[in-house]
């Protein structure tokens, strides 16, 4: 495993192969990204992506099966292991942290909601 660590982009996406469960394929996790991000993202930076969070044990994928829809294609499903759950448990902690510490949030005087 290369780093624990995950950079904004890998943090969203893993996040979306959770969200997605078994419809975690990369066009379906781009069209969500763009959907819950309002951003752009073009699907080869997605598939790198899951390349490289593979490599570092965060992913790992399968073959499903072949769809009508898809000409008889087949989509690779991505699942998050238990290293990437806890990069994501990290990450989360992390940021909840600063968050709390940041003077506005931590008395209350803002919501986070």
């Amino acid at each position: 495993m290369k780093s624990s660590r995950l950079g904004e982009f890998e943090e969203l996406l893993l996040l979306l192969v959770g969200i997605l469960e078994e419809d975690a394929y990369a066009f379906r996790i781009a069209e969500e990204f763009e959907k819950q991000t309002s951003r752009s993202v073009s699907i080869g930076a997605v598939h790198s992506t899951l390349n490289r969070m593979g490599e570092k044990g965060f992913l790992k994928s399968e073959m499903g099966e072949p769809s009508a829809t898809r000409g008889g294609r087949r989509k690779r499903i991505y699942y998050i292991t238990a290293i990437g759950k806890k990069a994501l448990e990290n990450s989360r902690d992390l940021r909840v942290s600063l968050w709390s510490q940041y003077p506005a949030f931590a008395s209350n005087k803002w919501s986070l909601g």
